[in-house]
């Protein structure tokens, strides 16, 4: 669907724009969503949404669901269903509401019993869903992962879920773009989890803040399409709406067989192709951050704090606050370093480990299974870790890794080989971390007790994870391997069979064909056309509580053994958890929410930058809405909670005048009420004196004062979004589910598994090693 525009353009101006099926005045755009993946934890709440408002969900057939972040990974051979299986009530709940809903509406799901079942950032690509040129959309903030296939890929909230689910589409805005250009040759032993820990390292866990980055040069032009995923996976933790990178040669290779890719030489293929060669940045378009590096200039990578951008190569040392100029770099470093048990100075190759976790939809493809394979090979675990596990991200990355060999090298060495899942990526299901352990981690985060309350997290790829459990503390993996267990460039070869097997019995068929009849037509002809949702903002007078920090994430604002729930209320007694109780549970009466009449506060005044970093989860404004506060002041906010805060009718206000905002603070400190006059678009004191004036949307804020609901004033515009689909049809046909979705007597939706490799058991493949 290429614009007819000569304005030179980059991949993300060229993308959005073949998306938009309205643009207001103001800038506000309805864009159209090719691909949506749901999983259990953000979309209970849409879906009881859904039902309520008696609406249908638009497109099953671009709808792609599965279960991840709460299941446990132990072993299914005894599984019979996930209502026995799992022990714990409230992620056993979130799944099995998730299966109810996928019968009710008709909806493409990969169970536990499925092979297919896997991260839902694994199983996109996995299975070609995930295509260039696409729109991609989930409750989930790593969904950037799938812009390593040129595609927008992005997170979003619960309400979002909603909307896309019932719309296919989403109201948003243009981001600004920013391009990480590495260049040159990478050295010896370094992948792309470093070249990315490198890049955040850099630029900043807000360094991305309202940007979609485009990674190029020589060094991304290199590298495997696992490697790029793990790249655009974590441009997340650098602040930016998405990453992508330019499809070319190597992603048309990927794809080649995919079960939900067009048919490899088909009229279809060829034409898809031609399109997606289109998808790369006119050689003179403007960008409005440009970040140049070399390739040389990095080495093993590894985090020492609690943030992605606490990294220092692994040849070096714990750094101290002394060695930051900003203030709140400062007051980070050192509560990081008291958190995470660590001495300024220490070399981190002194620093002792006590579990190993290689998974997470940034490392547990078979490349990354493969690396960590060929340095455990022959060795053993040290006898200090207590615990290293390997967790396939799906199903199928799983049979073909035993196929290989792969798991016999890992329990021989003394790893315990797990089902698929995100496991202890994050503390949402029983693989966590105990307080005060450490543990050599291959996922996305290290924040405060994000694998388990108390946990200490240090971010490294999947080889230096490995050697991690083979010398028992953090280690260099150039000083103990002779070969390369690189990520960079080798492509993962998968052997098509032209058949798999078909299901035999009646059980088996129940476990592939994914659920009952679809639900025709696909639009809500039965939805109100306007509404209004939420509460009216006008005006808010009350306390406001003076917090003083930045970076403030959404595992702080609420953490993940909090967010097993099916609905959107209660949420209030779980703000700020770990910094309003000590662990015996007793009050932290020094916090501030904990503090007299602060315990009634309806606005929150944030000190520090950054606030609502991390996670998509809608949870965290739900927790503070629950609380009782409706509007946050701060100097800056993460996008996707900026974003999701309007969804539930609150206002953040960015205040980045340092003197005003300290005036605001000062009236908090002192206990006096604070007026957000969102009409004037005007902050005051309790006398009604203006401190300072403030921006917002004028879109946004009249859906504030109206109380205005997106999805009804979405549905106002059915028209253009019929039409939209229409040509895209035309211009795309590989994108209408009815390409790849058969359809049974019984109106059951059947998907092809991916084949798998032939390769025999016990045969670890020579790929040809790149150091």
């Amino acid at each position: 669907m290429p614009s007819a525009t000569s304005k030179p353009r980059t991949l993300y101006d060229k993308v959005f724009d073949d998306h938009i099926v309205n643009e207001q005045d103001d800038g506000t755009c309805l864009l159209y969503i090719d691909r949506h993946l749901v999983h259990e934890v953000t979309s209970p709440q849409a879906f009881e949404g859904l039902k309520n408002a008696n609406r249908g969900v638009r497109r099953p057939d671009c709808t792609l669901v599965t279960v991840d972040h709460n299941i446990p990974t132990s072993s299914r051979k005894n599984f019979k269903n996930a209502a026995e299986f799992i022990k714990e009530n409230d992620s056993r709940l979130q799944c099995t509401t998730l299966e109810e809903n996928v019968k009710d509406f008709g909806l493409t799901y990969f169970g536990m019993d499925d092979k297919r079942q896997g991260i839902v950032h694994v199983i996109g690509p996995e299975q070609g869903f995930t295509l260039p040129g696409t729109t991609v959309v989930c409750g989930d903030s790593h969904t950037s992962t799938h812009g390593a296939f040129g595609a927008l890929a992005f997170g979003i909230g619960t309400s979002e879920v909603e909307h896309v689910l019932a719309t296919q589409t989403l109201l948003t805005r243009r981001s600004k773009n920013m391009r990480v250009q590495v260049d040159g040759q990478l050295p010896a032993g370094v992948t792309s989890k470093d070249v990315v820990l490198h890049i955040i390292g850099v630029i900043g866990t807000a360094g991305g803040t309202g940007s979609v980055i485009e990674f190029c040069g020589s060094v991304i032009r290199g590298l495997s399409m696992e490697a790029r995923m793990s790249m655009c996976n974590m441009s997340i933790e650098g602040g930016a709406r998405a990453g992508m990178i330019a499809p070319d040669q190597i992603t048309f290779d990927y794809l080649k067989g995919r079960p939900l890719a067009p048919k490899f030489g088909s009229a279809e293929w060829n034409k898809a192709v031609n399109y997606w060669s289109t998808l790369k940045s006119d050689a003179d378009a403007k960008y409005d951050v440009e970040v140049f590096l070399d390739g040389k200039d990095i080495i093993p990578t590894i985090s020492w704090g609690t943030s992605p951008q606490d990294v220092v190569p692994i040849n070096g040392v714990v750094p101290g606050p002394d060695d930051f100029e900003d203030e709140d770099r400062k007051a980070s470093c050192k509560r990081a370093l008291e958190y995470m048990g660590l001495v300024a100075g220490t070399p981190m190759t002194e620093i002792p480990v006590d579990k190993v976790f290689i998974g997470s939809c940034t490392n547990s493809r078979i490349e990354d299974l493969r690396a960590a394979a060929k340095v455990v090979k022959g060795r053993k675990i040290a006898a200090n870790i207590k615990h290293a596990m390997i967790v396939p991200g799906s199903g199928l990355i799983k049979q073909q890794a035993e196929a290989e060999g792969l798991d016999k090298i890992f329990t021989d060495a003394g790893f315990d080989w797990r089902e698929a899942g995100c496991s202890m990526c994050l503390g949402m299901n029983p693989d966590i971390l105990d307080p005060k352990e450490r543990c050599a981690s291959t996922s996305n985060r290290n924040f405060e007790g994000r694998q388990g309350a108390q946990g200490r997290t240090h971010l490294m790829s999947p080889a230096m994870a490995a050697i991690a459990a083979i010398v028992g503390k953090l280690a260099d993996v150039r000083e103990h391997v002779s070969s390369s267990p690189v990520l960079a460039k080798v492509q993962p070869t998968v052997e098509i069979q032209p058949e798999v097997d078909s299901p035999q019995t009646e059980d088996e068929l129940e476990r592939v064909l994914d659920v009952p009849v679809d639900n025709e037509p696909h639009t809500n002809t039965s939805a109100a056309s306007g509404g209004a949702g939420l509460p009216k903002f006008t005006t808010l007078k009350g306390i406001a509580a003076p917090l003083e920090r930045a970076n403030v994430d959404t595992d702080a604002i609420i953490p993940k053994q909090f967010l097993k729930t099916i609905k959107r209320t209660g949420l209030g007694t779980a703000l700020f958890y770990e910094l309003r109780f000590h662990p015996d549970g007793t009050e932290n009466t020094d916090f501030i929410l904990n503090q007299g009449i602060y315990r009634n506060s309806k606005i929150l005044v944030v000190t520090g930058p950054n606030f609502g970093c991390g996670s998509s989860r809608e949870h965290a404004p739900w927790a503070l809405l629950d609380f009782g506060i409706k509007c946050i002041i701060a100097p800056s906010f993460a996008d996707i909670f900026f974003n999701n805060t309007f969804k539930n009718g609150m206002l953040p206000i960015v205040v980045s005048d340092k003197v005003a905002l300290e005036k605001i603070a000062d009236e908090a400190r002192a206990g006096r009420e604070v007026e957000v006059d969102l009409v004037n678009q005007e902050v005051k004191d309790a006398q009604g004196n203006t401190i300072v004036a403030f921006d917002v949307e004028a879109f946004r804020k009249h859906c504030l004062i109206n109380g205005l609901d997106d999805i009804g004033l979405t549905l106002q515009v059915e028209s253009k979004i019929r039409t939209f689909e229409a040509k895209r049809t035309l211009d795309t046909p590989w994108l209408d589910g009815s390409a790849y979705l058969r359809r049974g007597i019984r109106g059951a939706t059947k998907i092809e598994a991916v084949p798998v490799p032939k390769t025999n058991r016990g045969e670890v493949k020579n790929e040809p090693l790149q150091w």
